[in-house]
């Protein structure tokens, strides 16, 4: 039977639209109508990232989200809840990005059990070298979840391969070197990435970091990306109306409208 992953990946001539949010950013119950207007305005896979305290790959934008999930008293029972009233909602793919100490200090077990039982499809976690994954892809592939691994411009030879072999789902590849956040341009050595990773895998490949506008989205969809990333963006939609729930949900549906038109159909 083809996942839910897989099967948004097979509309051919179209590149999906992957959405972040931060889980239980800036509570839980808006958390959940973050990710009802996202799915809404044409979200074809919903990635929420686990917040934590000191989120290394992300920039102030998402950190910040991070600290006001936190500061909520989000908690991986809160996340697990959010996942479940979101699946009730919708057969979106569900994919978490998170960092290794959430999954060890939970149970690598009991993590991706209770992930699996909420709905969620795919796990990214953000820290944990490809060398050290072998547990955490084994008790993934048990529960069914696509372990998700990034790519990097810096990532060459041997590892990619190794890094290729035990992902499933999708590849993220990281258009920029250093954090998240919105640019201004879809810089060269992105789609340079883009066309490096393609000689080495028939796995569908998202761009991600950077990426904000209809403009970014096009020449990705152009250079053959399968998927372009966004978070900053989204997180920055709704850090603009934390004090009116009804104009972030409208602006956010607006907002993946737009990208979604230029990903294609």
């Amino acid at each position: 039977m083809m996942g839910r992953i897989e099967s948004v990946f097979e509309k051919k001539g179209t590149t999906a639209f992957i959405g972040f949010a931060v889980a239980g950013d800036p509570d839980k119950e808006t958390s959940v109508r973050i990710a009802k207007a996202l799915i809404d305005g044409g979200t074809d896979i919903l990635e929420f990232g686990v917040p934590l305290s000191d989120p290394v790959a992300d920039g102030p934008t998402i950190q910040r989200a991070d600290d006001r999930a936190l500061a909520a008293g989000t908690k991986p029972d809160t996340i697990f809840a959010i996942v479940r009233e979101v699946r009730a909602y919708s057969e979106v793919p569900i994919v978490f990005l998170t960092y290794y100490n959430t999954i060890y200090r939970r149970g690598i077990d009991k993590f991706y059990r209770e992930a699996h039982e909420a709905g969620v499809d795919g796990i990214l976690v953000a820290d944990m070298p490809v060398e050290e994954s072998d547990e955490v892809v084994a008790v993934a592939q048990k529960y069914g979840i696509d372990p998700i691994f990034l790519i990097t411009q810096t990532t060459i030879g041997e590892r990619m391969d190794t890094i290729v072999s035990r992902a499933r789902g999708y590849l993220y590849l990281v258009a920029v070197l250093g954090v998240t956040g919105a640019r201004r341009t879809v810089s060269p050595e992105a789609l340079e990435l883009l066309a490096r990773v393609r000689n080495h895998t028939s796995l569908p490949l998202a761009l991600g970091f950077g990426i904000s506008t209809p403009e970014h989205a096009a020449i990705c969809r152009k250079a053959g990306a399968d998927g372009v990333i966004v978070g900053s963006a989204i997180v920055d939609i709704v850090e603009k109306n934390l004090g009116n729930p009804a104009a972030m949900e409208k602006k956010l549906r607006g907002y993946v409208a737009e990208m979604k038109n230029a990903t294609g159909p």
